[in-house]
């Protein structure tokens, strides 16, 4: 089964803590100084916000699924529609390590496909990847090349 995922970056943790746990009537699941998941079931979505990118809004979005081998169906998915994808396994960031395909869509939005691995006690930063300076913690730029 598949998970929508949103991550918002945002200017004050404690007060959107506030409000999201308010809005989804749920107190989130990860709690960091700089980071905050909520993982619903009612709707079906991994919902994040941190207080890390330079600027509020829609940090990235994506599907987040429970095997490898969906996350390797979403990645032909991805081929076969000749859309720009970037590999990345083991990436470490948001409290977790994962593997993940990226793509940015047509407005420059970063979308990762990914497959949780195991919880990790930093947020990490996918350093290898490229990214531009506005782009998420661990979205590529709109530069992905085709793998």
């Amino acid at each position: 089964m598949k998970r929508f995922h949103i991550h918002l970056a945002v200017d004050d943790l404690q007060r959107n803590i506030a409000f999201y746990s308010a809005l989804f009537q749920a107190e989130p699941s990860v709690v960091h100084d700089d980071y905050a998941k909520w993982m619903l079931d009612d709707p079906r979505i991994n919902f994040a916000i941190s207080n890390r990118s330079r600027a509020a809004g829609v940090d990235h979005l994506g599907i987040q699924v429970e095997s490898e081998q969906a996350l390797t169906e979403i990645q032909q998915v991805l081929q076969q529609a000749a859309l720009p994808i970037m590999e990345q396994k083991q990436a470490a960031c948001c409290y977790a390590e994962s593997d993940k395909y990226w793509t940015v869509d047509p407005q420059g939005v970063p979308w990762e496909a990914f497959h949780s691995l195991k919880s990790i006690p930093i947020f990490g930063k996918d350093a290898d990847l490229p990214t531009d300076s506005a782009a998420s913690c661990c979205g590529p730029s709109s530069n992905c090349s085709p793998i």
